[in-house]
Parts: structure tokens; C-alpha cells; sequence
């Protein structure tokens, strides 16, 4: 039988702590992209996202799995998020000017060639509206500080907030790249309360070019 292998509950990356900010060094990493921009409760573009990457993933775990012998839990969902104006994610909150990217991590021994044949297989039938939007593409965000954030996602501002104006200046460095969240739950099946979100933003030293 085939080991199924859990990457979240490995690698170093995908581990935090309610409460605790920690430094650490973030491997490049592959993953299924889609853009978007606006309020993920409201903007169809969003769940258009979700639709087309979670059949892809599904459809190259089952592949790895058969063609590979090497089975695995499809990652969680991870997002990048961005706006002109930093503002609207630690205070004014307004998501209408948000900019997105809506990621699943594939695992390393998956390759470019068999990306492109499962989304080949998901869009032979009935496929999703923004399946052509999705991309396959490497991250590189080296040192970062991140924390685990238990609660509504409209409760995260305090948290960001110690992170960027506390925790950041006080260790010497500063804020480079995206803000990066990955969904640990399933909002659709866990209450507000109790949603577990890694929060994550890469860093620099306060003098690094």
C-alpha cells in the first residue's frame, strides 16, 4: 500500500503557535496560482479561484499517486494578499481593494509536465470558468516571521499589528513581499471562532539591500 504523505505536518513551514512569533528560514516552494482582486466574500472572481485549483490538485495527487507511486494529502489553501495601501488590511480593513493570489502547494517531486496534463484533464469536461488562469509557479520568501492566528479572519488586524510595528523593528528587520496566510480550516465547516490561519510575512534585515 502506498504511504500518504502529510507536507503540513512535516515540514517546518506549515508549523506555528497561538501566541508566538517565530523567525523561520521558508524553502522555495511550488504551487497552483490564480489571481484576483476584491472582497473574497463578495467577488465571483474568488470563488471562481477556488473552483478551478481544487480539481487540478486533486486530479495531480491522483496522478502522483498512480503514475508515481507516491500518494499525498492535497495541501491547504494558501493566499498572498496585497493593496496600494497596507492600511486596509491592519486597520481600515477594506477588502474591495484587495489584491489576491490563491495558491495549493505542490509537492517536489511533481513536475511542470504533469501540471499541464491535469489541467488538461479538468478542463476535457465541464471546465471551470477561470481553469485557463491557473499557473504553476515557484515562491521564494527565505526568512519570514509567522504566528498561528485562531479566530475569525476579521480578527486578525491586532495580530498583524504586533507583528509589523512590534515584533519586525524590534528584531532588526523589515517587511519585503506579501502578506501570506495559509487556511488550515475549512471555513464552510468550522465556526469563526475556532478557524486556524498561519500568518506569515517575509522579512529582511532593516539594512539588507
Amino acid at each position: 500500500m502506498t504511504e500518504k504523505v502529510d507536507l503540513k505536518r512535516t515540514l517546518d513551514a506549515y508549523q506555528a503557535r497561538r501566541g508566538a512569533f517565530r523567525l523561520v528560514d521558508v524553502p522555495d516552494t511550488q504551487y497552483l496560482m490564480v489571481d484576483g482582486h476584491g472582497d473574497p466574500n463578495t467577488a465571483p472572481a474568488y470563488a471562481q479561484a477556488l473552483a478551478a485549483l481544487y480539481p487540478v490538485a486533486y486530479t495531480l495527487k491522483f496522478a502522483s499517486k498512480r503514475e508515481l507511486g507516491r500518494d499525498h494529502v492535497v495541501m491547504p489553501l494558501e493566499g498572498l494578499w496585497w493593496a496600494d495601501d497596507m492600511e486596509t488590511f491592519t486597520s481600515a480593513r477594506d477588502k474591495s481593494r484587495w489584491d489576491w493570489t490563491m495558491m495549493i502547494m505542490v509537492p517536489d517531486w511533481v513536475g511542470p509536465e504533469m501540471v499541464a496534463a491535469a489541467v488538461g484533464r479538468v478542463g476535457a469536461t465541464d471546465p471551470p470558468a477561470r481553469l485557463a488562469d491557473v499557473r504553476f509557479e515557484s515562491l521564494s520568501e527565505g526568512r519570514c516571521v509567522q504566528t498561528l492566528h485562531v479566530g475569525s479572519f476579521d480578527d486578525e488586524a491586532p495580530v498583524l499589528a504586533r507583528m509589523h510595528d512590534e515584533f519586525v523593528p524590534a528584531h532588526g528587520l523589515r517587511m519585503v513581499g506579501r502578506h501570506h496566510e495559509i487556511y488550515l480550516s475549512d471555513p464552510r465547516r468550522v465556526a469563526p471562532e475556532r478557524l486556524r490561519t498561519i500568518l506569515r510575512q517575509p522579512v529582511r534585515g532593516a539594512t539588507a539591500e
